[in-house]
């Protein structure tokens, strides 16, 4: 049976009662989706593969195996879930239960943070911590603030200053405690900057006059009169490199000078590119600069080294693909090779990166697609175009959306609304408030039809239509019918729930039904 052929079917019982109170209920189906079980339950949740939760009459419960009450989790509604631990609200706070369903927080507190076997918790300005391997809660007292960092450390700060109670520091205080993406503490003492590891322990003494986090594990710092590039590590902190002459150091930009003109580009731990008569660095991404010399060429260099040779007097060079970069001469755009040289002469006004052999132009106004050899392959008519991908591009005009082929053409007459590439490589479209999906050749797979549509598994697709929800294939199939409030799938026990609000029908048995004729016909 296909989607197109849609019944609102409901499965319909026999029952010998004259009447029967209304009931939320959940039912059960398993991998072959026949009716396996009823559930009362008003809500259910599958917050992992092995945490589910339930919710009756207010009342809050962790589910075992077979969904059957287990634990009672106290509250009214779970706040957050971030493995292995569930947070829970009720009337007087958030309160904290293992995954496993030991409750190790009350639920009485305003916020708390997750790390591992840590929590952190706060109650205006008052701070505890749990620490799961002992059982315990500690209380912090009265603290401006205090988070985990990135590795795990219990970060404070008071009006005494900054302390890392939990670790071997203790209840000493710093005048500054910094962290970054690093695995170490920016540290600050009244004599100088360092570096503290996960333990608590100075990797560098607080000696450095100044000391800033750059990027990872690598940090700037300047020392008496010698700028410093470290690293830091497990026991100790490695200088990589040291200088006598000004480094500078300014949005993720790193350059040093020497008699005041400018000589290297630096990386993390030392020099990226030293040069003589460099005039200009400008970052322009991660690890990606256009540098230009005092003749006038410019050069894209990346941290593997040139990308794009300064043998040019560029504007401009941006990150390229399949061999050609974008670049302009400051009157129009086009496409350089490794090398500097034009492969497509600058016509345009602007460029997009090459994909699968085509690139998108604009001469100002609208965009068209241009191939490597600079051939123009369609006349601009766009308003946009995105990256082709698998054989596709998607492009917009006039606030409606096609999907353009390798040629360039339409393989959609009608408009629509959105079209929008999905990580299986399928296109979700969206047509006055209905949704569809083109498959990965742009055929249709699930029509424009439904008010919401979901995929939640392989070959499973969760759809919504007129207020009830249904299962269908990839193929269209129905698994489900779309006859449900909600749709769950609960795919590490191979098994989909559904909620409904159920109002048996009574059937009225055929023999029940003659002589009840036989009886008026007398």
């Amino acid at each position: 049976m296909k989607v197109t052929k849609f019944l609102l079917s409901f499965f319909i019982f026999s029952f010998s009662l004259l009447s029967f109170t209304q009931a939320q209920t959940w039912e059960v189906y398993d991998e072959n989706f026949k009716l396996n079980s009823r559930l009362i339950y008003d809500q259910v949740e599958i917050l992992s593969e092995t945490v589910r939760i339930g919710k009756k009459d207010s009342v809050l419960s962790l589910l075992s195996p077979n969904l059957s009450p287990a634990i009672s989790l106290k509250g009214t509604e779970v706040y957050q879930y971030l493995s292995p631990w569930i947070l829970v609200k009720g009337p007087e706070g958030i309160g904290a239960f293992h995954e496993y369903g030991q409750q190790a927080l009350p639920l009485e507190y305003d916020e708390i943070q997750t790390y591992f076997n840590l929590l952190l918790a706060r109650k205006g300005n008052e701070f505890w911590v749990f620490e799961k391997g002992s059982g315990k809660t500690t209380a912090l007292g009265t603290l401006d603030w205090a988070k985990f960092t990135k590795t795990g450390m219990l970060l404070t700060k008071s009006s005494d200053g900054y302390s890392i109670p939990l670790s071997n520091a203790g209840s000493k205080t710093f005048e500054l405690l910094e962290d970054s993406e690093g695995d170490y503490l920016l540290a600050k003492e009244p004599t100088g900057y360092g570096l503290i590891n996960r333990e608590g322990d100075y990797v560098m003494d607080p000696v450095v006059d100044q000391l800033e986090h750059n990027k990872g594990n690598f940090y700037f710092g300047y020392d008496e009169n010698q700028y410093l590039l470290l690293e830091g590590g497990d026991l100790k902190a490695n200088v990589r490199y040291n200088s006598f002459h000004k480094i500078t150091l300014e949005n993720g930009l790193m350059l040093e000078y020497i008699h005041g003109k400018l000589r290297r580009v630096m990386e993390e731990d030392g020099i990226l590119l030293d040069a003589v008569g460099i005039e200009e660095v400008t970052i322009i991404g991660e690890n990606l600069y256009n540098v230009r010399f005092r003749d006038g060429n410019l050069g894209l260099l990346s941290k593997s080294g040139w990308l794009v040779r300064p043998n040019s007097p560029l504007k401009s060079i941006q990150m390229g693909s399949d061999g050609l970069f974008p670049a302009s001469d400051g009157n129009a755009a086009g496409f350089v090779n490794s090398m500097g040289e034009w492969v497509v002469q600058p016509q345009f006004a602007q460029v997009t990166l090459f994909s699968e052999s085509l690139a998108a132009y604009s001469n100002g106004g609208n965009w068209g697609l241009l191939q490597t050899d600079g051939t123009i392959l369609t006349q601009p008519s766009w308003d946009e175009i995105k990256a082709f991908q698998k054989g596709f591009a998607i492009a917009r005009a006039n606030e409606s959306y096609y999907l353009l082929n390798s040629q360039g053409n339409p393989i959609n007459q009608e408009p629509l609304d959105q079209i929008l590439l999905t990580s299986d490589g399928n296109f979700l479209v969206e047509k006055e408030g209905k949704y569809g999906i083109l498959d990965s050749s742009g055929t249709e797979m699930i029509p424009t039809e439904f008010d919401n549509i979901q995929r939640d598994g392989k070959d499973r697709i969760i759809v919504r239509k007129d207020g009830k929800t249904g299962l269908i294939s990839d193929s269209g199939e129905i698994l489900l019918p779309l006859a449900f409030e909600e749709l769950i799938l609960d795919t590490e026990a191979n098994r989909v729930l559904t909620k409904n609000l159920y109002e048996p029908v009574v059937v009225v048995e055929a023999e029940e039904e003659g002589k009840r004729r036989n009886k008026k016909r007398n």
